[in-house]
C-alpha cells in the first residue's frame, strides 16, 4: 500500500505504490472539460477540483463519471426573473459554488387582482414569527348587505349596489294622500325645526293650534 504516515528521505517508492499516490493526490484544474480530458484512466474514489465551477468532482466507476463530491447536488444558480409575477426580486445566474445569493419579496412583482373574500394574504403571526396565510374576510369585517333599494312608497329615492350610496326624501316617491281623512289628533307629519335642524314627527293639530291654516298645510301636502 502507498499510504504511509512516515515516509523518510531515502525511502524507495516502487511503481505501484508512485501510482497509488498519484490517484490519491487532489488535482486543479481550470475547468471541468480540461480535467475530464486531463483524466483519461480515472479510478474510483479518485478527486479533483474544477476552477471554472469551483467544485470538487469524484471519478464513480459505478457509472463511469465525474459526480459531484458532496452527495451530487444539482444546484448550480438560484435565478428570477423580475417579469415572471414570482413575487420575487434578488437571486444570481452565478453557477459558482462560492457565490451567496438573496432573495427579497417584491410586491410589484406579481400579477394585479380584484381581491375577494375568499382570496387570501399573507402575514406574519407576531405570536410565533411564522408566515401564514388568512383569508380576506377573516382580516375585514366585510358585512352582509350587498345593496340598498329604495322601494316605491318609502318616500325616499337613491341607494344602488355598489359605491358610495346617497339616499334622500323624496316625496313624490309617496302614495297620494288626497282621498284620505286627516285624523288631526293622532296622525303624523315630518317637519324640521328651524331652529336647530332636528326632524320631528308632529300631529296635523299641532299645527292647526300654531296658527297655521289647516286646511293650507293639507293641501300643501
Amino acid at each position: 500500500m502507498a499510504y504511509k504516515g512516515n515516509w523518510a528521505t531515502g525511502d524507495l517508492i516502487d511503481t505501484n505504490a508512485f501510482q497509488e499516490l498519484v490517484n490519491s493526490a487532489v488535482y486543479s484544474f481550470a475547468s471541468l472539460s480540461a480535467l475530464t480530458s486531463a483524466i483519461s484512466t480515472p479510478v474510483d474514489g479518485q478527486i479533483a477540483f474544477a476552477q471554472d465551477t469551483e467544485l470538487y468532482y469524484r471519478w464513480d466507476a459505478d457509472s463511469s463519471a465525474w459526480t459531484l463530491l458532496l452527495g451530487g447536488a444539482d444546484i448550480t444558480a438560484v435565478t428570477i426573473n423580475t417579469n415572471s409575477n414570482s413575487g420575487l426580486s434578488g437571486g444570481t445566474a452565478t453557477s459558482s459554488g462560492a457565490s451567496t445569493t438573496t432573495l427579497l419579496i417584491d410586491a410589484n412583482n406579481l400579477a394585479t387582482a380584484t381581491a375577494v373574500s375568499t382570496d387570501y394574504l399573507v402575514i406574519e403571526d407576531v405570536t410565533d414569527g411564522s408566515t401564514k396565510k388568512a383569508l380576506i374576510s377573516d382580516i375585514v369585517s366585510l358585512g352582509d348587505i350587498t345593496a340598498v333599494n329604495t322601494v316605491a312608497n318609502s318616500g325616499l329615492a337613491g341607494g344602488g349596489a355598489s359605491g358610495d350610496l346617497n339616499i334622500s326624501v323624496d316625496p313624490s316617491n309617496l302614495t297620494s294622500g288626497s282621498g284620505i281623512t286627516v285624523d288631526l289628533a293622532n296622525d303624523l307629519l315630518v317637519l324640521e325645526d328651524a331652529t336647530d335642524g332636528t326632524v320631528y314627527k308632529v300631529n296635523p293639530n299641532q299645527i292647526a293650534s300654531a296658527g297655521v291654516s289647516l286646511g293650507l298645510v293639507i293641501a300643501l301636502s
